[in-house]
């Protein structure tokens, strides 16, 4: 009943958006232009746009039905590919299984009996704007008139509220536990908007501009020897080196919204910004790299990476029909699964959100938790405060079964609408290390505090989970950076950098060479050298920077421990103070970012068999 009562309100909310569009024409059509013609003439426009609407809306109604039994889903971007299908046999299918013209004729009775409905509505009596005796009077109550109107647009155009911070849209709605509720709250117009948006998505990503031709050298390049092969998981088949015998039972890999490297660097530490996370990596059995890239420029891409392994090619996986059929062999969690341990996502927000629920757990995961899963006190439109995620995990994480549990926060993101002073944010923190112009600007401020605040509970929950469960590892790395400096043009290691932290079992401060450096698509060959025996076999596309990888790459910037450059230029700076920290040569930096996007690219594309020469090129 409680998920019942959350999908009727936030349906009504979000439906306050659809009819304030279907509104607006009209109101522009009829109400606007009375100011000019005469209302009799108008009155008719009013009926048919109406009309219009009401057979739409009915005839839609009765087509999500049918629609969700075969896709569960109320209407998504497969809606466009139905000319470039097969008509004949869709138009066979639904007559036959799902009972078209009985549907058809239901939903024209529906239609006729609204618009009936709505003629009389619109021939009832209206009533005439009152004429005060006083000019002046007149002129408030009309501007008190219009006041209304533009705060009730507000209301309407939020989903009932009056600011972004609490705002609702179809990919934050999904707050129930069951899917087809989390549908429902979809009225037909969010859905159709929804459906188009993903197309969109889907019909832009058009990938990368590679040579076919040369798709074994790039493979061959990643396997670090000569493959002759049309399988592209050849290339990507590697193995455990070092390895242990002694496996923790739990790896909790929490992925930290906007948690870049700079608030780490010693020239930031009069900021107090990242206390928690230095008191874990100056533990004995912690290891910590800050020359990381993450995999895109946001959550998504980052989580894309982390998940699945593959570099970020301009593709929406999470959109894309192949991701749903099978996990890629480079996804994290069934190779995990291999050693025995079940995989679980923890997301601060609505699982409808870019499908992170679906997608998870079609790569693998055993499970998926959202906001809609636990308690919250807090939050805003993106999800829960991170303080209720963390203690939903500590609470219902079991030692039952060793577990990868994968946890994605929020908080740090704005708006941002955490309770800074209930914490015990001091503003005085962090303003001894800003600069004069920012020291009385509470705006930026309230951005460096919900960063104390995401570093804070993190710290809080690897000392409780440590407690809880002393044979654990963790690994700790930020989704993106770029969200926030102090310098208004920083090198661009401060603004992309994130951290990347291992502690726990099997970890040493040895365990990350100084030289490492890597990107999200790094991590899982990590993480195997930590949990899995000598000799595992499993597939990756980075490598283990446990092992000395000393390069990282993404969508746009390539890392070593000592420079860092654009991905497509030769444009580069020196980030760090070490002497001896050579450039890299040109050609191994097209290499290793060619050979990563090209069969990444190749492999969400096409599949898992690779076509060289002729094939290739007329692909």
């Amino acid at each position: 009943m409680k998920d019942f009562l959350a999908a009727m309100y936030y349906g009504f909310r979000i439906s306050l958006k659809s009819a304030g569009l279907l509104v607006l024409l009209p109101m522009v059509c009829c109400t606007g232009l009375r100011l000019f013609i005469s209302w009799k003439r108008l009155s008719h426009i009013r009926l048919y746009l109406g009309g219009a609407y009401v057979v739409i809306l009915s005839f839609l109604f009765h087509a999500r039905i049918p629609y969700y039994q075969e896709f569960r889903m109320a209407f998504n971007q497969l809606l466009f590919n139905t000319l470039r299908d097969d008509v004949t046999a869709i138009a066979y299918t639904v007559i036959e299984q799902y009972n078209l013209p009985v549907r058809l004729l239901l939903a024209g009775a529906t239609a006729f009996f609204l618009c009936k409905l709505l003629k009389r509505w619109l021939s009832a009596k209206t009533y005439s704007f009152p004429r005060l005796p006083q000019w002046y009077l007149n002129i408030a109550l009309r501007a008190a008139l219009l006041i209304v109107i533009y705060q009730l647009t507000i209301f309407v155009r939020f989903g009932g509220t009056m600011t972004y911070a609490y705002n609702i849209d179809w990919e934050n709605s999904g707050v129930t536990k069951d899917q087809l509720l989390n549908e429902a709250i979809l009225d037909d117009v969010q859905a159709l908007y929804r459906a188009y948006i993903l197309h969109e998505r889907v019909s832009s990503s058009t990938g990368l501009d590679m040579e076919p031709g040369r798709l074994v050298d790039y493979g061959s390049y990643l396997a670090e020897r000569p493959v002759q092969s049309t399988n592209v998981d050849d290339f990507l088949r590697k193995k455990v080196m070092v390895g242990t015998d002694s496996p923790p039972r739990h790896v909790f890999l929490i992925i930290a919204e906007s948690y870049a490297a700079w608030p780490l660097l010693p020239q930031y530490d009069k900021l107090n910004l990242a206390g928690g996370l230095k008191g874990i990596i100056a533990q004995d059995n912690a290891a910590f790299s800050p020359n990381m890239l993450p995999n895109g420029m946001s959550t998504i891409s980052g989580v894309m990476g982390v998940v699945t392994g593959l570099a970020e090619a301009n593709l929406y996986l999470n959109y894309l029909p192949e991701s749903y059929k099978e996990p890629y062999s480079t996804a994290l969690a069934p190779q995990l699964k291999r050693l025995g341990y079940a995989a679980d996502f923890w997301y601060s927000g609505p699982a409808s959100w870019e499908k992170i629920r679906d997608f998870s757990l079609a790569q693998g995961f055993d499970a998926f938790y959202g906001m809609g899963d636990f308690a919250g006190n807090g939050g805003n439109v993106w999800g829960c405060d991170d303080r209720d995620l963390y203690k939903a995990v500590l609470e219902r994480v079991t030692d039952s079964q060793p577990g990868l549990h994968v946890v994605l926060t929020v908080s740090n993101h704005s708006p941002y609408t955490v309770d800074l002073a209930g914490e015990g944010f001091e503003p005085a923190l962090v303003t001894a290390g800003l600069p004069e112009k920012l020291k009385d600007d509470p705006e930026f401020i309230k951005k460096l505090g919900h960063f104390w605040y995401a570093d804070k509970m993190l710290a809080q929950f690897v000392t409780e989970a440590r407690r809880k469960y002393p044979d654990s590892l963790f690994v700790i790395v930020g989704d993106h950076a770029d969200r926030l400096n102090v310098e208004a043009n920083p090198p661009l290691f401060e603004r992309y950098a994130i951290p990347l932290v291992l502690y726990g079992k099997g970890v040493t401060r040895e365990s990350l060479p100084e030289n490492a450096a890597g990107s999200h698509i790094n991590l899982a060959p990590t993480l195997l050298e930590l949990v899995a025996p000598a000799g595992f076999e499993y597939y990756s596309v980075g490598r283990s920077l446990t092992n000395g990888n000393d390069f990282g790459m993404n969508y746009g910037f390539w890392i070593t421990a000592g420079h860092m450059g654009k991905a497509d230029t030769d444009y580069n700076e020196a980030h760090s103070p070490r002497q001896g920290q050579l450039l890299p040569p040109q050609h191994k930096i097209r290499q290793e970012i060619d050979a990563a996007r090209a069969i990444s690219w190749w492999r969400i594309k096409f599949g898992k068999t690779l076509q060289t020469g002729s094939a290739a090129e007329h692909n």
